[in-house]
């Protein structure tokens, strides 16, 4: 398989670019379709992204029978931690009805949309719009070339894929039974985090869609089931954020609900009070010279404003704060909530839980 131009990581290490599933579902398509037109699979099989690019894809598999073709992709996602890194994506190819175009169908594996609020409508095989449209686009292509109506179904399949869905936020969103072929330029970015990003939009989008007012973003595990046991709302209620609350910000200013609660630990939620809008620790570090202050505010001796400023981390503040019985976590909850109402506007109202390690709520902006 051809590779895609390097990327670098923050330490200039090199970083190798991947496939998404819509592409590897695209060049599975062509070779297919091809076989089933001509008798003769194209390997490697060439597309062309919507970038322009033309990657190469070899194929891993090949098959044909009574009126259909079968040709299936291993994808490579590059250096990015992506679920879907060495998956088998197939497509098959069978001639349909007269006038009936290009019809998408989920093979065993991919999940089909039994929820509103995503770009695919309820009933459909969950395969994003620009797949579909580079697929649709090979099927014309080719038949043309050959003479042929555009009339073909389309059937895509992972192997293994509903295993593999239940790692992505795929079941809280509504596909059921496997993996979203996904992709919007078909190139897997390493580390670029578009993929969780969008999978937060796609959250708000169902949660909005199926009328919810309030909706939790947490930025791990543990504050998400403390903020469940809290709020005992339904389960699309709950947006795994991780370090992207601005993207979540951003996305619910456009797109609003009546609420908001944050829910995350308290190094996390202290840099948002400090106004950072990514919490991922490379992007920078508690100041604990301000913790040292808000503590200081709080009626801390001398002694424990000084210790606070040589902490080794956020959360031995909270520690020695919470020993001298100073509610540090509950002003810096306030805080938080009050960078993050300041960001998505007057149309969500804001409240912040901090949660401990051990999934302890231990400060709400009330």
């Amino acid at each position: 398989m051809d590779e895609p131009a390097p990327d670098t990581h923050e330490d200039g290490t090199p970083l190798r670019r991947g496939w998404t599933t819509g592409a590897c579902a695209t060049a599975a398509t062509r070779a297919a379709l091809a076989a089933l037109l001509t008798g003769r699979f194209e390997d490697p099989v060439t597309i062309t992204l919507p970038g322009g690019q033309q990657p190469a894809f070899a194929l891993a598999h090949e098959e044909t029978g009574l009126g259909y073709a079968q040709a299936s992709i291993v994808k490579d996602a590059g250096d990015d931690p992506d679920v879907t890194h060495g998956a088998t994506i197939s497509a098959r190819l069978e001639r349909g009805p007269a006038g009936s175009g290009v019809v998408f169908r989920a093979g065993e594996g991919v999940g089909m949309v039994t929820k509103p609020g995503l770009p695919v409508p309820v009933g459909e095989p969950a395969i994003n719009p620009v797949p579909r449209r580079m697929m649709r686009a090979i099927v014309e292509s080719l038949a043309a070339d050959h003479g042929e109506s555009p009339d073909f179904v389309v059937t895509i399949s992972v192997r293994d894929g509903a295993r593999i869905a239940q790692k992505t936020w795929n079941p809280r969103l509504g596909i059921v039974g496997g993996l979203s072929i996904l992709g919007t330029t078909g190139i897997v970015i390493p580390y670029s985090c578009s993929a969780w990003i969008a999978s937060i939009h796609r959250g708000v989008d169902v949660a909005r869609a199926i009328g919810l007012d309030h909706v939790v973003g947490s930025t791990g595990d543990t504050s998400e089931k403390a903020a469940m046991v809290r709020l005992g709302l339904p389960i699309e209620a709950y947006l795994d954020m991780g370090d992207f609350v601005g993207g979540l910000l951003k996305y619910l200013r456009q797109h609003p609900v009546a609420r908001l609660t944050i829910a995350g630990g308290f190094a996390k939620l202290s840099k948002l009070a400090q106004g950072a809008m990514d919490l991922h620790s490379a992007r920078g570090a508690v100041d604990l010279n301000a913790l040292a202050a808000d503590l200081a505010a709080l009626g801390a001796d001398a002694d424990l404003v000084a210790a606070t400023r040589s902490a080794n981390t956020a959360n031995h503040v909270l520690t020695l704060a919470q020993q001298a019985g100073l509610p540090l976590a509950a002003r810096v909850a306030q805080q938080a909530r009050d960078a993050a109402q300041a960001m998505v506007g007057d149309k969500v109202r804001v409240d912040v839980l901090v949660v401990d390690r051990a999934g302890k709520i231990v400060g709400e902006s009330g």
